[in-house]
């Protein structure tokens, strides 16, 4: 099999990586439009690696206003085979104080004005999302924080909001409540579009603040975490060097390469050429073996 290429999408705070050789930008327009930013392709050991900031650089672009749908596009149409997301998120668990760092399994999504899939009418496809993220990539990221000196828990439950504002006191209650244990705006429906493009998704969630579910403390204010926020950049920056270089020389396939091959139900003479045509990246391994879903 052919090696691995990350796809490194780097949220609050990790806006660059540091240690990347063999670099070279790519300017991407998608048929969903332009991502977040510039993409910056290069190399850690024998791993290549596209870093895209979720943000754009100098964090211009709102949580809601994000373009996910072009940022996993982009990193598809580049050749990621992989993504290792990158997130700044609030704690809803003692457990789990700022500058600590949550592994996500689970999410609940809250999220309500994003586009969440990529298919629609004229080409109607259901991935399963049981299992969001990737259990190999998981373990390769938990393992590397460790290495990188972070504090590490694992089996996150992520609540994702709508956003741009924080939560009031009664929902954060409430999500607590729900079993959540972090919270954050952005990696929903990122994670969602990850898996209809085939893409293995972990996340690596930095926790910057309690949220304002606890008794006594004043609420969230986004000037009070940037610190903390730093903080965590420095380890996440780390993070990604020792995940790079303790891949496997060789990549197995994943179950979550063809789970197309599950998903999609309209009949070929059905599909909008159109619909099918904005999704070339999206159905390129398709459209190289043949499959027809006749």
């Amino acid at each position: 099999m052919d090696g691995w290429t990350i796809g490194i999408i780097g949220g609050s705070g990790l806006y660059a990586l540091d240690g990347l050789a063999e670099t070279r930008w790519h300017d991407i327009v998608t048929p969903w439009g332009a991502p977040s930013d510039r993409i910056r392709e290069g190399r850690i050991g024998d791993t290549r690696l596209l870093f895209l900031p979720r943000h754009g650089a100098g964090h211009r672009i709102p949580p809601s206003e994000i373009n996910a749908r072009a940022n996993i596009d982009a990193l598809k149409r580049l050749g990621a085979t992989d993504i290792l997301a990158i997130s700044s998120v609030g704690s809803l668990r003692e457990e789990l104080p700022p500058g600590r760092f949550a592994i996500v399994e689970q999410f609940i999504d809250r999220t309500v004005a994003r586009p969440a899939s990529f298919f629609g009418t004229g080409l109607v496809a259901h991935v399963s999302l049981a299992d969001p993220v990737c259990e190999r990539l998981s373990a390769f990221a938990a393992e590397a924080t460790r290495q990188a000196g972070g504090d590490v828990a694992t089996g996150a439950t992520y609540l994702a909001m709508e956003g741009p504002h924080f939560s009031t006191r009664a929902e954060s209650l409430v999500y607590r409540q729900w079993g959540a244990d972090v919270i954050g705006m952005t990696a929903m429906p990122e994670a969602r579009l990850a898996r209809e493009a085939e893409l293995p998704y972990a996340l690596v969630g930095m926790v910057t603040d309690y949220d304002c579910w606890r008794e006594d403390e004043a609420g969230v204010v986004a000037t009070d975490v940037v610190a903390q926020m730093h903080a965590n950049s420095a380890t996440a920056r780390r993070l990604v060097a020792a995940f790079a270089t303790a891949l496997p020389a060789e990549r197995t396939p994943s179950p979550i390469d063809t789970v197309l091959d599950q998903a999609i139900l309209t009949a070929p003479a059905a599909r909008d050429p159109a619909v099918t045509q904005k999704l070339d990246a999206i159905l390129a391994r398709r459209t190289r073996e043949g499959a027809n879903d006749a």
